[in-house]
């Protein structure tokens, strides 16, 4: 990648489109059964710096998804803090993925 297209992303974020399953630890007498899901969300600057990081730095695909998964629980299903406290999202499966500076 390009580094002015990296600091870009870094400072404003990316917005995720990806059809995944995620699984999901949750409070006792929610579900936290994996489901296939279609999501668009923007993730914030600090998780396009860590992701971009861990991606320039070599890492798998398994740390690359924790890295995505800890935005996007954040952004889209903790809805940044304002419910959900203390579920924690996993990707367990991509059906596909797109990327895109926001």
């Amino acid at each position: 990648m390009r580094q002015r297209t990296i600091r870009r992303a870094a400072q404003a974020g990316i917005t995720v489109e990806t059809r995944a399953r995620f699984g999901f630890t949750a409070a006792p007498e929610s579900t936290d059964d994996p489901r296939m899901r279609r999501i668009t969300e923007a993730v914030d600057p600090a998780t396009t710096t860590a992701l971009l990081a861990a991606y320039q730095a070599g890492a798998d695909e398994q740390q690359l998804r924790a890295i995505l998964a800890a935005g996007l629980g954040q952004a889209y299903f903790r809805d940044h803090g304002h419910r959900a406290q203390g579920l924690d999202v996993a990707i367990n499966a991509i059906d596909y993925i797109d990327l895109d500076l926001t």
